[in-house]
């Protein structure tokens, strides 16, 4: 008996010392690569371009971190749900108006040409952000089809 309790202490010793001195650290969490919440537009967008052709594309929002799409919990029950086939943000209608008014008009290879799609994206980020309270960080098009 004097024997168990002797070596008690020096098996939990030996457990804490390979603990903290030989066992390898646990790996950290990896850190993501996108900060906030994407948030996909659920109609897709029919736009006329300028050259007679029209462009098919869907849109999402990277919303700022700490933004959510979706209404506080309680302040939803009063007011007027949304028409069939818009999603929950709650300016929603005015990002629509603002994508449909920038692409508008704008040529086929706008929308295909990488750089200048980039430079579309960023035009209608800014107008977002400067005309609405959508907190949004980058503005995705999904998917593009030029006809």
């Amino acid at each position: 008996m004097k024997k168990v309790i002797l070596l008690l202490p020096v098996l939990v010793i030996a457990g804490v010392g390979y603990k903290f001195f030989l066992a390898k650290p646990a790996a950290p969490a990896p850190k993501p690569k996108v900060h906030g919440e994407v948030y996909v537009l659920p109609k897709d967008f029919l736009v006329n371009l300028a050259d007679g052709r029209y462009g098919k594309l869907n849109v999402a929002l990277v919303l700022a971190e700490g933004f959510t799409a979706a209404p506080e919990a309680g302040g939803e029950e009063g007011g007027a749900k949304a028409p069939e086939g818009y999603g929950v943000l709650a300016q929603e209608a005015l990002v629509r108006d603002i994508v449909t008014d920038t692409l508008t008009d704008s040529t086929a290879e706008k929308l295909t040409d990488r750089k200048e799609r980039d430079e579309l994206k960023e035009k209608v980020a800014k107008r977002i952000l400067k005309t609405t309270d959508v907190k949004v960080e980058e503005v995705l098009f999904t998917d593009v089809a030029v006809q």
